[in-house]
């Protein structure tokens, strides 16, 4: 038994799988396949375990996935569908015609009808065969092609991150599924419960057929399920007050605990259960565990945030309290910081009452607000399938909607930029 199968932040944790009994989330998802006949929805805040518990039900050999981040165009969609389907767009058809011609001299006894008598008889007969052959390709569309294909197979689809294919496409691929969704084919979509989720599209499209499966955050006891069940299958022992810490900073997210749990377990050297031992680690280890994570995982859009756009020209830099110069961008990241947020959502005034506490040189109002919407704008187009933050200009509303940007902003090192 490996560490590394035990505890797996960001896969399928085969040991350590909390199926969340009392929250009845399996059952609803186990419903997809009674030919339910309706559009499957499953929704909830980033790394909240959303695509393991789909996964747990509908594998990726048992089912078809398509990755929303891999969706720019509608053609995309349908691409992965008939690949992972095997599908030709092209059918070709052959058609053979052929002439025969019969020349021959015949002697001896005659011939009754076509029935020759039982006499001697010479027979000289030449045969020619004439063939000709005809053939036609037919090319479909991908679009025609995959959902020819789904309907045939009646395999599962489940799209993972559909909030990251372009809003403009979400309703046109619900409303091409809609009649294959009415027959029974088994449709699942996973997404943020966010604004680049355009689930009015998707409920226009969908009266009266769709299915919500809601994924409420973590609570302390189901996370505790992670280290409680794994340390002791590698024969470890560790302090309840440690794992506790662990469901705490987690915030709300499976994936970090996992991240905890398996930094620990590689900072102590526990490879296998061979390896298992008490431990016991200090104040000062579980702040190098969260500082060595917050780092591997929010980093690169903190230093994307602190960049901010382009231009610079209006980057005048401002004094905090304990003698740091940052200009606006880093500012605000600060101010943030000292917030420690989780999956929140901050007013205006909450952000600058933070401000004030770590500088005494306040931006105006309009300056917070176009550094929040230029942020906001950042993260919505970095590579990451979700957003980190977004921004609400009218009003003046900042939404926190990654626990690894929000762990980022409470343990990483915020003095580089």
């Amino acid at each position: 038994m490996k560490y590394s199968d035990v505890f797996v932040p960001g896969g399928f944790p085969h040991h350590t799988y909390n199926p969340r009994v009392e929250r009845n989330l399996e059952a609803r998802i186990d419903e997809v396949s009674d030919n339910l006949c309706k559009l499957v929805t499953v929704t909830g805040h980033t790394k909240s375990g959303k695509t393991v518990l789909v996964r747990s039900k509908f594998p990726r050999s048992e089912a078809i996935w398509v990755d929303g981040g891999s969706v720019s165009y509608e053609e995309d969609f349908w691409s992965i569908i008939i690949e992972q389907l095997n599908l030709f767009q092209s059918h070709s058809e052959e058609e053979i015609l052929e002439d025969t011609v019969e020349n021959g001299i015949e002697g001896g006894g005659g011939l009754n009808g076509l029935v020759a008598k039982a006499e001697a008889k010479v027979s000289l007969r030449e045969i020619e065969k004439n063939s000709e052959t005809k053939s036609k390709t037919r090319n479909a569309t991908s679009r025609t092609t995959a959902l020819r294909g789904l309907s045939e197979s009646k395999i599962p689809l489940i799209v993972d991150d559909f909030h990251y294919i372009p809003r403009e496409l979400q309703g046109s691929l619900v409303r091409a599924l809609k009649a294959l969704i009415f027959d029974g084919l088994p449709v699942v979509l996973i997404a943020i419960p966010h604004r680049r989720y355009d689930a009015l599209k998707v409920e226009k499209e969908m009266t009266g057929r769709l299915h919500p499966v809601e994924i409420p955050l973590w609570g302390t006891e189901e996370l505790l399920f992670i280290p409680k069940t794994g340390f002791p299958l590698l024969a470890c022992k560790v302090p309840s007050t440690v794992e506790n810490t662990f469901a705490t900073e987690a915030i709300g997210s499976p994936h970090l605990i996992q991240d905890f749990c398996r930094t620990l377990c590689r900072k102590y050297g526990i490879r296998t259960e061979d390896d298992g031992t008490n431990i016991v680690p200090t104040p000062a280890d579980l702040r190098e565990i969260y500082s060595d994570v917050a780092e591997t995982i929010g980093r690169p859009i903190f230093e994307k945030l602190a960049r901010g756009p382009r231009q610079r020209t209006d980057r005048i830099l401002r004094s905090l309290k304990d003698g740091t110069e940052l200009d606006i961008y880093g500012l605000v990241l600060r101010a943030l910081a000292h917030l420690k947020p989780g999956l929140v959502t901050i007013e205006y005034e909450e952000l600058r009452s933070a401000i004030r506490e770590i500088s005494d040189d306040v931006p105006q109002l309009h300056e917070v607000a176009r550094v929040l919407r230029h942020m906001a704008t950042i993260a919505a187009s970095d590579e990451s399938s979700t957003p980190v933050i977004d921004f609400e200009e009218e009003e003046k509303i900042l939404h926190i909607t990654d626990p690894f940007f929000a762990f980022f902003l409470r343990w990483g090192d915020l003095s580089t930029q």
